[in-house]
Formats: C-alpha cells, sequence, structure tokens
C-alpha cells in the first residue's frame, strides 16, 4: 500500500495469538462495569473483509456499491473503499464522508429519491455525475442545477411487491419511464442506465427475471430514444446467505446472457448494505431495571404472579429502539440477544421482553424471548448488529452519548485484506494498529501500516 502518510484518525486493536472477539467483548464489559456501564459496540473488520471475498466468489461479474445509510461506521468505509467497492449515498453528509476517503467521483451514485436543490448542487460541484431519478419533479430539479448528471432512471419492480401489503413501491412504471425517457431528452438531461429495487424479504428467482426483463424495455425505450445506455443496478436486498447469493447470482446471470450479454458493454452493478456489516458488529448493553410481571395479567387487576404460575420478566436495557435498535421501528426483526454471564447448563429460563430506556410504548426491543433470569447490572450481547444501528439517537431520552466502537482485527485477516487487492492509494491512511492486551493494558505504540 502506498500514501500511509497521514495522521490516524482511530485506533484498531491488532488480534494474535490465541486472542479472540470475545476476549475483546469481556474486556470493555469489565472496563464499563467499573465505570458508566455504558452500551459498546465491538467491531471485527476482518468479518468485512471475508465478507467481501465471499461477494467476489459468488457475484463475480457484479460490481457492489455500499449502501452508505446502512452503516456510515468511517472504518467500515475504509476497508469497502481498500477493496474496491463503489458507494451509494442519499444525502450530502453520505457523500461528504465518502469523498474524505478518497474515492473517485465516478465510484459514487447520489440515490436521494427527494434531492435537496443546495445537495444537487454540491454533487454537481464536485463532480459526482451519477444520479437517481424516477419522477419528473426530481428530472426538472438535476435539469437546473446538474446539466452534466448522468441518470439512472429507477424502476418499480411489481413481482417485488405481490403478496405483501407492507412493502413500499418505489420507482416509475414502465409506461412512465417512457415519458421520463422522452422528457430528459427534451431537457438534455443524460440517462445512461437502470435501477432496479428488490424487496430484501424476497429470495424466490421469479422478482429477478420479472426486474431483468423489465429493465430490458427501459434500455431499449432509451435507445430508441437516442440514450446510450451502459449501466445496471439490479439494487439492494442481500441478506447475506450463501442460498440467497447463489440464487441471485444463478437467476441474475441468466438473464444477462439472454438481455444483457457482453456485447452490449452494459456493467452490472449491485447495492448490498447489510450484507457487507451486519455480522461485523457486536452490541453489549447493560440491564438497568427489571421488573416482574404476571404471564396472564391481561385478566388480572394487579401484576403480581400467581403461585402456581411463572413470572414473566420485563427488562429495561441502556440502549432501545430511539438509540442502536432503530431499525425495529421499521418493522425489522432484533434477534434475541446472548447473555454475558456463567449459568449452568439446567438453569432455568423464563419469558422475557426486552425494553429501552424511554419507558415509551413503542420502545419494545424484543418482544419475547427464554432468557435466565437476571439482576441489574447484567450485560447482553447482540450479535448482526451492523446495519442501520450507529445513526445519531433519534432522540434524548437520557444523557448517555452514542455507543462508542471499539475496531477489532486479527492479524491473519489484516495480512489477508492486503492480499484481497487495495485499490485506492489514499485508503486505510487513518488506522493505527495497536496490539490488543486485555485489562485496560493497551500500548502506546502504534504498528506502522505494512508498504
Amino acid at each position: 500500500m502506498k500514501g500511509i502518510t497521514d495522521e490516524p484518525q482511530y485506533a484498531v486493536d491488532l488480534l494474535e495469538g490465541g486472542t479472540a472477539l470475545c476476549d475483546v467483548i469481556d474486556n470493555h464489559i469489565y472496563e464499563q462495569t467499573l465505570s458508566e456501564k455504558n452500551a459498546f459496540f465491538v467491531a471485527d473488520l476482518g468479518v468485512i473483509m471475508r465478507q467481501y471475498v465471499r461477494w467476489r466468489t459468488h457475484m463475480a461479474h457484479i460490481r457492489p456499491y455500499y449502501a452508505v445509510r446502512c452503516n456510515s461506521s468511517p472504518a467500515a468505509i475504509e476497508v469497502l473503499a481498500a477493496l474496491g467497492t463503489g458507494f451509494i449515498c442519499t444525502n450530502k453528509s453520505e457523500l461528504e464522508l465518502v469523498q474524505s476517503h478518497g474515492i473517485p467521483s465516478e465510484d459514487i451514485i447520489y440515490s436521494g429519491v427527494c434531492k435537496q436543490v443546495s445537495q444537487i448542487k454540491y454533487a454537481a460541484k464536485n463532480g459526482i455525475d451519477l444520479l437517481v431519478c424516477d419522477n419528473e419533479a426530481e428530472l426538472r430539479k438535476i435539469s437546473r442545477c446538474h446539466p452534466n448528471a448522468k441518470l439512472l432512471l429507477q424502476v418499480s419492480t411489481e413481482a417485488s411487491s405481490q403478496d405483501d401489503e407492507m412493502s413500499m413501491t418505489f420507482g416509475s412504471s414502465l409506461k412512465e419511464c417512457r415519458h421520463l425517457l422522452e422528457k430528459a431528452k427534451e431537457l438534455g438531461v443524460h440517462v445512461v442506465g437502470v435501477r432496479s429495487h428488490i424487496s430484501s424479504s424476497r429470495e424466490d428467482d421469479l422478482v429477478y427475471v420479472h426486474a431483468m426483463s423489465d429493465a430490458r424495455c427501459v434500455f431499449d425505450m432509451g435507445e430508441e430514444i437516442g440514450f446510450n445506455m451502459k449501466i445496471l443496478d439490479i439494487g439492494g436486498g442481500f441478506s447475506g446467505s450463501e442460498t440467497q447469493l447463489e440464487l441471485i447470482n444463478s437467476a441474475v446471470m441468466s438473464m444477462v446472457d439472454l438481455y444483457f450479454p457482453p456485447s452490449t458493454g452494459v456493467s452490472i452493478i449491485a447495492e448490498p448494505g447489510s450484507f457487507f456489516v451486519s455480522s461485523a458488529f457486536t452490541l453489549a448493553v447493560n440491564i438497568i431495571s427489571k421488573e416482574v410481571v404476571a404471564r396472564d395479567r391481561q385478566d388480572r387487576a394487579q401484576n403480581d404472579p400467581s403461585p402456581n404460575d411463572e413470572p414473566e420478566f420485563q427488562y429495561y436495557m441502556n440502549e432501545g429502539v430511539y438509540g442502536s435498535f432503530s431499525s425495529k421501528l421499521s418493522e425489522t426483526l432484533i434477534p434475541a440477544p446472548s447473555v454475558h454471564k456463567n449459568t449452568s447448563l439446567d438453569a432455568p429460563v423464563f419469558s422475557s421482553s426486552l425494553w429501552g430506556p424511554s419507558a415509551d410504548d413503542l420502545d419494545q426491543v424484543v418482544e419475547h424471548c427464554l432468557l435466565p433470569e437476571l439482576n441489574i447490572g447484567d450485560w447482553l450481547m447482540f450479535t448482526q448488529a451492523g446495519a442501520y444501528s450507529m445513526g445519531q439517537p433519534l432522540c434524548t431520552t437520557t444523557d448517555s452519548p452514542a455507543p462508542p466502537v471499539y475496531y477489532v482485527v486479527s492479524s491473519m485477516d489484516w495480512f489477508e485484506m492486503q492480499d484481497t487487492g487495495v485499490t485506492h492509494e489514499a485508503t486505510l491512511k487513518n488506522f493505527s494498529l495497536v496490539p490488543y492486551f486485555p485489562n485496560s493494558c493497551q500500548t502506546e505504540a502504534a504498528l506502522s501500516v505494512p508498504a
């Protein structure tokens, strides 16, 4: 790697020998138990690298553009930039973040559905020409503020919303696409491709068949009107399972061979977000209060459990849906956590629910799970915590700041990360690798990044 000369901005613990991620979590819990017992994240950057390798293995012909809104952690952005992904940004702050890591403007797509005029002008000023558009109002704004823009027309995929009452339809219908293409030609705005939106809840191949077929229709309309259509964005919705990746690759590539053979020169891209970061982050939270309630409380005037009825526990944590679990507000299921304390295998478990600190009826993180009885001060660990959990708190019900993130990478993953391929000279300059020692004995001497 070259160009690693600037002052590092954050430390990354380098795990060597037999040190594991659980050891790091144990140490930070120990430190927090002695102080304020604040929630925190531990992020294994090696997981992001391994997810990238999985993508290249199963989706070799589809270039990933990381959806920044999923997790804007600077270290995650820096690793993905080093590995050569592009980036999908929805607003100015995301554009600025990505640009601060030296990402070329041609590797950035501005995808906000309703863009502010000032932010369109910012994109124009900074040479970010690839924009997503799905209606005439946006098209007119873009034509006035960014005459050099190159548009991806967002197309709704009807199959993605069938039999799903909770789904929302994004993009233009095929009928609307012709009107937008004609209007773009009239306004002198270039349209260079199509973007599809597919729900992450769909894992059947029919939706991808529909999406590719619709995209071909829009390509044909655009080329008929006079546009040079060269980019096909199949959107996001990647859960991270091997089965889904193989399914998508098989469905998409069979349609690519039919509708977009190599002779057309069309580039295929996609927008994985949680695929890269979800499993890389673990969130540790502290129990700050508890209540014992009756299992049959709906039929009783009091909350005390009856003598022959097992109790149900309500636990209150120092993070909730107005903080790190905000994805719960969009109907995302939060998996049950693990308990960070030694319990015997035959210890009784009880029906439990987990709540945030706001005392709000909406602040329920997990509706039901089975846990051993916990005490105030105990810790819970949520794995798969890297997606849509890193933003600013939605409200300030407590004085606690957003949970800090402690970055780690194993020495094996670090060297493999470099062998995987670093494509931007300016990346990884902010990493200060620090040998990991438990019990707060971190050395001040940072390892130099290997050239």
